[in-house]
This record gives structure tokens, sequence and C-alpha cells, in this order.
């Protein structure tokens, strides 16, 4: 079996290599719990499947650095994956990111550098959508480009909802004592 483009890009950038995601029958048990593909048509849905692909990683692995330039967005299959910032050189554990949810969403869309480091907590299977897959929906559905990135930014409110909630939280812990 030859390689395609994406592995060609990953090896080349030292990630691991993707596989194209060749049974949509492994998808459909979790499919109602991965938000960015929510309000997908049946026809949307299969054309989105023929971009995905699949990566496996091992407990411990890492999946990408801080820092490092987005070029994919995950969904955990099977597995965990924890979420972890280098602030003042101490590690902080931030989310886990379990089965259906989907990270490296924003930084994607956002084109920043990953504010965070991501790793394999146990051994984990993850649906992965190449930034470049996503982009090319632009010109060849355009309809489809515009569901993902409103899921993608709903996503993306959720995270900063909560995010305001607990720093609210802290700052009002903070005013008490």
């Amino acid at each position: 079996m030859g390689l395609t483009m994406s592995d060609e890009n990953s090896i080349l950038g030292g990630e691991k290599p993707l596989f194209p995601l060749l049974d949509i029958e492994d998808v459909l048990p979790i499919l109602n719990d991965i938000s960015i593909f929510a309000g997908l048509s049946d026809k949307q849905l299969s054309a989105l499947f023929r971009l995905l692909e699949k990566a496996h990683y091992k407990a411990g692995e890492k999946i990408f650095e801080q820092g490092s330039q987005p070029s994919h967005i995950y969904v955990v299959q099977s597995g965990s994956i924890k979420l972890v910032v280098n602030a003042r050189q101490t590690p902080l554990e931030l989310i886990v990111f379990e089965k259906g949810q989907c990270f490296g969403e924003t930084s994607v869309i956002g084109i920043q550098p990953h504010a965070a480091t991501t790793i394999a907590v146990e051994d984990t299977e993850l649906i992965v959508l190449p930034r470049s897959a996503l982009l090319s929906l632009f010109k060849s559905d355009l309809e489809l480009f515009s569901i993902l990135l409103l899921n993608i930014a709903r996503e993306a409110c959720r995270r900063l909802h909560k995010t305001d909630e607990i720093l609210l939280h802290y700052v009002l812990r903070k005013d008490v004592q």
C-alpha cells in the first residue's frame, strides 16, 4: 500500500503517518457525539468521510506540541488525550478529551500555533481531518465548509464560555480570601 500525500507530509513533519478512514461503520457509533459534524445531511457526511483519515497513538505519545503549526483537526474515536500547557517550566494538565471530542480545531481555524501539547493517555485512535482537506471544501462544497466552520465556532464558544466560568470562579474565590 503506497503512502498518501498526508502520510508523506506527516512523516516529513515528524508526525505520525495517517491512513485513510476506510470503514464508515467505525465512526457511526460515535457520530452523534462529534459536535463539529452536527447537522450534516447523509450526503454531506459521505463527502466528509472521504476526506477523513485515521491515526493510532500509544499511551504517552505526543500528537502535537505547544508552539507547533496546526495541520489537522482531531476527533477521539477511542482512548483519551490530555492537553498540557507548559507554563513557566511547569506542565499543567488542562483537560482530557475522550471519545467523540475534537481538538486542534481552533488552532487550524485561527491559523495560530498550538497553545498546548497533546499526549495520548492510553492507546488511542483518532479520526483526522487535514487542514488542507477542510480548506478544499471551500471550493468544492461551500455549504459543507460553512456548516463545519459554524460547528467549529460553536465548539470554540462553548469552551470559551466554560473557561470564563472557571476564571470567574477563581477570581471570586480569591476575593473571598
